[in-house]
């Protein structure tokens, strides 16, 4: 395996000798530090840029940006993502068949992929996170959307951090600048992240302006170099999550684009919320659920696509829902039901994976989450930071409106700690109750 990554090198026509100076990094390179022998030029040129002996395509020109990705820019990107790839695949895993495996089967058996909470903006941070593992090993857990922007220019341990505890942990990109996808991808990936996904579905007004998410529908080209730049770039998983069409489009030509565009590309899965998105008329929460879903699409799509790792998202609010897209398709992805009735994902792994739920119920569950909350504690967190994600834990209990009354009364204050939860428990009877809900809760986006 290579060492990890030095930082982004770019240069026109020159060549830097191992062991000799490099001013982007201002301290000398080494033959180890690149992954290559010492004493061999490594060239930087154009079209490539270098990253520990990883080739991906450079940021295009101007013109580029200004204009739209035609066929033969993809087509570039993917020549120069499949070549590096090969290279890679021969000097890196010769003497790895596990490693060598996974990359024919990112996702192993599926079952990695069967079922996810999905990402969702201002929820599913780290402390979202830590509570939802406590209440299912097995599924895949992903961050909030994070732009290319932030990451390449922000807090980044504040921005991409999580626990080793979280794993599997997925993180969403977005934007729609390959160059600064594939940089962004490969800092989330030495994070240790187990898969990159771009946002390809977001309906928001400032995500639009920033040409990325859902509005990307329109441009399947551009996905698609974004995916081999990415691709290039990363040793990671990278899926792209995506709406069934935008505004006026025609569903069936228009996600059959994005997917041949991703496919070639080499996607390692698709995440399709089988709705629309109408970008002009319809407000974010609207189109969470106004647009009509369409499960028949998706699973045309995965008839016609068998090889192709393909997920479902949108209205799924209970396990039963669950079940009968997993008919259809490889995975099934929950967003607002697993968060406002987080409980029903302790029949995740029983229910869908025929293994026992990681504690008996949702009073164990929050014991089982308690020394995380006070090691945040001891970091300067508030109780409030992981009490917000936990408001629905107890839903259809006698007693839980008082528990939520007290958390957001008394949890809010600055020294609210573990016994100010574990008061706002004891409101909370512990009689059985049923986990069947009358109204489903909003899907994400």
């Amino acid at each position: 395996m290579l060492p990890p990554p030095v930082r982004l090198l770019r240069f026109r026509q020159t060549r830097v000798r191992p062991g000799g100076s490099c001013p982007r990094i201002g301290r000398p390179c080494t033959g180890k530090e690149l992954g290559l022998p010492v004493g061999q030029p490594v060239p930087f040129d154009d079209d490539l840029r270098v990253v520990s002996g990883r080739a991906i395509p450079a940021r295009p020109s101007n013109d580029a940006l200004s204009g739209r990705y035609s066929t033969n820019a993809t087509a570039t990107a993917l020549g120069t993502a499949r070549a590096d790839s090969r290279q890679r695949t021969l000097t890196e895993l010769q003497n790895d068949e596990s490693q060598v495996a996974a990359k024919a089967d990112p996702f192993g058996d599926l079952n990695g992929w069967r079922f996810s909470v999905a990402p969702m903006m201002d929820w599913t941070d780290r402390q979202c996170r830590a509570f939802h593992r406590v209440l299912s090993r097995r599924a895949r857990l992903y961050t909030e959307m994070v732009t290319t922007g932030a990451v390449l220019h922000g807090d980044r341990v504040r921005l991409l951090g999580f626990d080793a505890g979280e794993q599997p942990v997925a993180v969403q990109l977005g934007g729609s600048h390959p160059g600064d996808l594939a940089a962004a991808a490969r800092i989330a990936a030495d994070f240790g992240y187990a898969e990159i996904n771009l946002n390809v579905g977001c309906p928001s007004d400032r995500v639009q302006e920033g040409r990325f998410g859902a509005c990307l529908m329109r441009e399947p080209d551009l996905v698609g170099a974004c995916v081999a730049a990415m691709k290039a770039a990363v040793s990671v998983p990278v899926t792209v999550k995506c709406r069934l069409g935008v505004d006026d489009q025609d569903i069936e030509a228009a996600l059959d684009a994005v997917v041949g565009a991703v496919v070639a590309a080499g996607a390692d899965g698709l995440i399709v919320h089988a709705r629309k998105a109408w970008l002009k008329g319809l407000s974010p929460r609207e189109n969470r659920d106004v647009p009509p879903l369409d499960y028949g699409r998706v699973a045309r799509l995965k008839a016609a696509r068998p090889d192709l790792p393909i997920a479902v998202n949108g209205g799924i609010a209970d396990i039963a829902s669950a079940k009968a897209r997993l008919a259809e398709v490889d995975g099934v992805m929950m967003g607002r039901a697993a968060y406002t009735d987080p409980a029903l994902l302790l029949a995740v792994d029983p229910e869908l994976f025929g293994e026992p739920a990681p504690v008996a119920d949702a009073f164990a569950a929050v014991e089982a989450l308690e020394p995380t909350i006070a090691e945040g504690l001891g970091r300067g967190l508030r109780l409030h930071a992981y009490t917000r994600h936990m408001l629905g834990l107890f839903n259809g209990r006698p007693g839980a409106r008082a528990y939520r009354r007290h958390l957001a009364t008394a949890g809010m204050a600055p020294e609210a700690g573990l016994a100010t939860l574990r008061e706002a428990v004891a409101q909370v009877s512990r009689m059985e109750v049923s986990r069947e809900r009358t109204s489903p809760p909003q899907q994400a986006a």
